[in-house]
Parts: C-alpha cells; structure tokens; sequence
C-alpha cells in the first residue's frame, strides 16, 4: 500500500477506529479519510453511493459499527441487526462499485456458535446455534463476513474479514448501558473506591472466561493483512490466553486501587461460559500480539482518568446517588 493512497477508516472516532489511524499514521500513511455519523450516516445507501463517488478511496477498513455489550444486545436485537447489515451492505455495494483495491471488515468472536470446540477456528463458524443475548449482532457479523468471501469468490474483490476476541483499549465505550467487560468493570471499580463502597458486584458467576486483546493489536494484525492476508478469507486475531470474569475483576480492581469485596449474582446473564480462539492461522503467517494484558489494562485505565472519568456524573460521583455505585445511571444527573 502506498503511503499516499486514499485509506478510509469507517468508524475513524471508535476504539478500533482509532488504534487504526494511530497505526496508519505511525508507519507514514498521509491521506487517512473518515467521517463522524452527523457528517456521514452510513445507513443511508446514497450518502454512501455519494460518499464513494466523490471520495474514492482506494483502501477501506470497516469498523464501523453499533456495539453494545450484553445488557443493550438482549434490550434491542432488532437495532444491532438492521443497522449494522445496512452499514456493511452499503459500504460493500460502493466499494465494489468504485472498485475499492483492499478491503478489511471487523468481524467479532461472538459470531461463533455456543457449542464450538475450543480454542475455537475459522472452521466452526455455522456448524451450530449461536449465544442468544447477542443474535441480532452476530447474524449481521456474520452476514459482513460470508459478504467479503462472496464478493472475492464472484468478482475477485480482495475483501478479507478479521475475528477479534473480546477488545478494549483507549477510546473504549465507558457508557453506563453500552459498555462491554473491560470499560463496565474500569468504570464500576473506579466509581467504588472513590464512592467508599465496600462491595461491587459482577454479573453472573464470575466463573465465564474470556480472551482479552488490546485494540491497538488488532489494526497492527489488520496492517499486517493487507499484505500477508488473502481475499475472501477470514482470520481470528486472539492473544492465546483467556481469564476468568473474577480473575479480570481482580486485576482491574488492583490498578484502580479497589479494596472493597468482589461478589457476584449468578441472578444475571454472562453469555457464553468460554470463547477462547485458535488464532493459528494468521500466526503461521508471522503475527503474533505485542501488548500483554496487565500492560493493556494499566494503559487503558490511564486513558480512561484522563478522558472519562472527570466528567463522571457532571464532574463528580454523587455519593448520595442510589445508583450511580452499582448500575451507573446517575438518577441526578
């Protein structure tokens, strides 16, 4: 890829997103595109079209997406579903129509069925039913994906699709409705210890595990596929390792300086009990993670003091608000 090629990165002011242009950027690319949802609503198939035309980029990453961790999946399946099916549709229709060079869609390990023989491969996807709290998001994941080895298979277009395990990193979701297991956990541990509590409690048994990979990793992967990858196919991107929910507590609540009790209420759902991959196949291709999980964790709790937390229920926890210690909706605010 020339380092003055058009590159545009759908979802540029998200966690991905953003670990994607700070890699671009860091190895000298110079005209990276994007554009926020006021300036561009990638639902609408002719602002696409009209994006495209006028735009034509020769690369595309697609991590553009509507996200949400358990709670917002099992509230709205129908919104995770139809929206992001239009995003990829219609990025995929355009780039095929401007005769995008390279494209790389985001995929997400929860597009695995529950019963998957871990660590789970690129072989397992629809060999059985997937975990029903997020359906609506990963029937649209998959969708994006088989679309990618379709449009390779009938038109030769070189789009590939990466499957990360669970991420978090800097410009993760910290929203008290939204947020996935790592920036729910940073933000409850952290609003614990400064509201005094003495107990926090995690959904489920705490026993569910899960693989962990810092966001930035992932566009170093993506970067690394651009030139390594095939078109059509997908990859798994993991770290190797998974932890259980307690065991990521603990860490979590280590940095922040929690001393309160952990508990847990097996009242809640956790999803699926294990989802560890077999990331063997890009790693047979020379790439492998570089940030191990407590660094990862210690940077992104650092980005989170510096960006979140001081504007944490208008600048300041309300330690008389009946909520904001456990489910953060801050009924003051």
């Amino acid at each position: 890829m020339e380092k003055n090629a058009k590159i545009y990165v759908a979802g540029h002011t998200g966690m991905v997103g953003t670990a994607l242009v700070r890699n671009l950027t860091s190895r000298g690319y110079t005209n990276i595109i994007g554009r926020t949802f006021e300036e561009l609503d990638l639902t609408r198939q002719s602002e696409v079209e009209e994006f495209f035309d006028r735009e034509r980029p020769e690369y595309v990453f697609l991590a553009a997406a509507r996200v949400g961790g358990i709670g917002a999946n099992i509230k709205s399946p129908a919104e995770f579903l139809m929206d992001n099916l239009k995003m990829q549709n219609n990025i995929f229709t355009a780039a095929l129509t401007q005769k995008v060079k390279k494209l790389i869609f985001i995929g997400s390990a929860c597009v695995y069925p529950e019963s998957a023989e871990q660590p789970i491969s690129e072989e397992s996807l629809l060999t059985g039913k997937m975990e029903e709290h997020h359906e609506g998001y990963s029937l649209a994941k998959i969708c994006g994906i088989k679309a990618c080895e379709y449009l390779h298979k009938e038109y030769g277009a070189e789009y590939m699709s990466v499957i990360p395990c669970n991420l978090y990193g800097y410009n993760d979701n910290f929203d008290v409705l939204r947020s996935h297991i790592i920036p729910g956990i940073i933000r409850r541990c952290y609003e614990a210890k400064i509201n005094g509590n003495d107990k926090l409690t995690v959904w489920g048994s705490g026993n569910a595990r899960r693989e962990l990979l810092f966001a930035d990793d992932l566009a170093d992967a993506c970067l690394f596929l651009l030139d390594n990858g095939a078109g059509g196919e997908y990859y798994n991107i993991g770290s190797g390792s998974d932890y259980s929910i307690l065991e990521i507590t603990q860490m979590i609540r280590k940095i922040v300086g929690y001393d309160g009790e952990i508990i847990t209420d097996s009242s809640k759902p956790e999803g699926m009990m294990k989802r560890l991959m077999n990331s063997s196949k890009i790693n047979k291709l020379g790439w492998k993670p570089k940030v191990g999980l407590e660094e990862g964790l210690r940077l992104t709790y650092r980005w989170f003091l510096n960006n979140i937390a001081p504007d944490i229920c208008g600048g300041g926890v309300q330690l008389n608000c009946i909520v904001c210690s456990y489910a953060f909706i801050c009924m003051e605010a």
